[in-house]
């Protein structure tokens, strides 16, 4: 009943709202006869205030449409990779035409960050996503809002965030063989669950795990969202914060828990500073200060934008995280898309890195909820592990902000380069599209090249960068992580895949290359004879040289 009587209260503000802005045009237009009034400032501020304050936020647009990267400007192109009925998994594909950039991104790491499901749409991880772009390849889960869900669609539980995840990250490994997760806040603890199953059935998990502000253990340092979950009975939640959609949504009949409720919560832990920001932006409106009020529209267009949840996701989000703790207790089941119940064991994880972010003014995961997973995740190796703590860093600033792009950020990039297979490195022709998916060397393919010491023609396109004997852009980021923890090369992944083969002088021509093949987009110039007359070694090492 109170979703109707919400929905019913906004419709009859929306005409009061329309006229508040465009009242404060009236006043504020240089061509109005009322911009004349002494009190014409005030009173477009004030009319400003009133429609900012009572006016429906929908869903923000992400907006990147372009990065910097070592100076170049790289166009982004935002797309749906995958469409489930709860939630999108979106692609930033980037585009260039500078030869050096474009195979520079071809090999650069492959990232999925699992953006948080607890009221505001992925949108709020922009920041985020902007800044790893200009060393990534970046997906997001981008959840939807449930009152737009189809009841036909189903329900949505946690179990189902889960398999989600780990239907992602198969996605991704498909593709490139492997990649890299980032979990900030509430995805912390399915994310955790996904790579645990993972583990216990033996796949392939991500190269690393890093996990920011996310109450992995909610029992420590317990902050105002863990007081208020564990206050209240599973039952006070289910009969006082769910209600069902209204007529007019598409989800109409299903059961969620609103947004506007999340949002009042919000606002509610301080009052104060949401007040005084108001006013401030009053008080800059009056002034003329157009570069404060921009900032403060971004902000809160962002943060008034909320979603509303599916009831079984957050009631069972509400039991299994912050009241039963089956995480850390090591109870947690989860059902399986085929309906095979498989218990969470952090402990299975082994071959994944695990790098665990805190703010130290978090005020919504306490301090040590999420340096908790280390202890959880016995089976990854000390020297594998790592844990940051951002002074001064609120629960937003370690995700976005100047100390996420200050502090924290170059350690994230650091920690994922540090871990990144050298498959993922392997040089490309600059003639493919832009941004694409690198090809993937198998053990059978690559054992059949070093049998044959087969040499694929060059590419024109590729050979006048390739006469240069030193490393292109696109392996200049492998070669600086390399010194820092060298992989040690295997029979099946010769070194020769981690960086660019460089061919050698021509007095070393007469014959090819010990050891692995040459790569794909390598070409070497071998002479039929090797005993000829000093002018025809002359007319080969000047042909070695030119078809090089």
């Amino acid at each position: 009943m109170l979703y109707h009587i919400y929905e019913t209260q906004r419709s009859l503000m929306e005409p009061f709202t329309d006229f508040a802005q465009a009242a404060a045009k009236l006043f504020s237009n240089p061509m109005s006869p009322f911009s004349e009034s002494p009190l014409a400032q005030r009173m477009s501020a004030g009319y400003e205030l009133l429609y900012r304050l009572g006016k429906d936020y929908e869903k923000p647009a992400f907006e990147i449409h372009s990065v910097d990267v070592d100076g170049v400007g790289v166009a982004v192109h935002e797309r749906i990779e995958m469409d489930k009925p709860f939630c999108e998994l979106r692609r930033f594909k980037r585009f260039s035409d500078d030869t050096a950039t474009l195979t520079k991104l071809k090999t650069q790491p492959v990232v999925l960050i699992v953006a948080p499901l607890s009221g505001h749409y992925a949108t709020l991880l922009r920041d985020t996503v902007r800044t790893m772009l200009k060393d990534h390849k970046v997906y997001i889960t981008d959840w939807k809002n449930a009152r737009l869900v189809p009841l036909a669609d189903g329900e949505f539980h946690l179990d189902d965030y889960v398999n989600y995840v780990q239907e992602f990250i198969r996605h991704l490994q498909g593709i490139y063989g492997n990649c890299h997760v980032i979990s900030v806040c509430q995805p912390t603890v399915p994310v955790l669950a996904a790579v645990s199953l993972m583990a216990s059935r033996g796949e392939t998990t991500p190269l690393t795990m890093t996990m920011m502000g996310g109450p992995i253990d909610a029992r420590k340092s317990p902050t105002s969202v863990n007081n208020l979950a564990t206050n209240r009975s599973f039952e006070w939640f289910e009969n006082n914060v769910i209600y069902r959609v209204p007529e007019n949504f598409p989800g109409a009949g299903r059961r969620v828990y609103p947004g506007f409720l999340q949002y009042t919560g919000f606002v509610a832990m301080n009052p104060d500073r949401h007040a005084s920001s108001h006013y401030d932006y009053f008080k800059d409106l009056i002034k003329g200060d157009d570069a404060s009020v921009e900032a403060h529209r971004k902000f809160y267009d962002e943060y008034n934008a909320v979603l509303d949840m599916d009831a079984d996701y957050y009631l069972e989000t509400i039991q299994t995280v912050f009241q039963d703790y089956k995480l850390v207790h090591g109870t947690w089941d989860v059902r399986s898309p085929d309906g095979k119940i498989e218990r969470v064991r952090p402990q299975d994880i082994t071959t994944t890195a695990l790098f665990t972010v805190e703010g130290e003014l978090d005020d919504i995961s306490g301090s040590g909820q999420t340096e908790a997973a280390h202890d959880l995740c016995s089976g990854i190796v000390r020297k594998e592990q790592r844990h940051l703590e951002a002074k001064g860093a609120g629960h937003y600033g370690i995700f976005s902000g100047r100390r996420w792009r200050e502090v924290v950020y170059p350690q994230v990039r650091a920690f994922i380069l540090e871990h990144e297979k050298p498959q993922a490195k392997i040089a490309v022709p600059v003639t493919e599209t832009p941004d694409d998916n690198p090809p993937q060397r198998t053990a059978a393919a690559a054992a059949a090249a070093a049998a044959t010491k087969a040499v694929a023609p060059v590419p024109k396109a590729a050979a006048k960068p390739l006469v240069k004997p030193v490393a292109t852009a696109a392996v200049k980021t492998p070669v600086k992580a390399a010194a820092k923890t060298p992989i040690k090369p295997t029979a099946k992944a010769p070194a020769a895949v981690a960086t660019r083969w460089v061919a050698p002088a021509p007095a070393a021509t007469t014959s090819k290359p010990t050891g692995a093949a040459a790569p794909a987009d390598v070409s070497v110039a071998t002479p039929a004879k090797t005993t000829v007359t000093a002018a025809a070694s002359a007319r080969t090492r000047r042909n070695a040289v030119r078809k090089a």
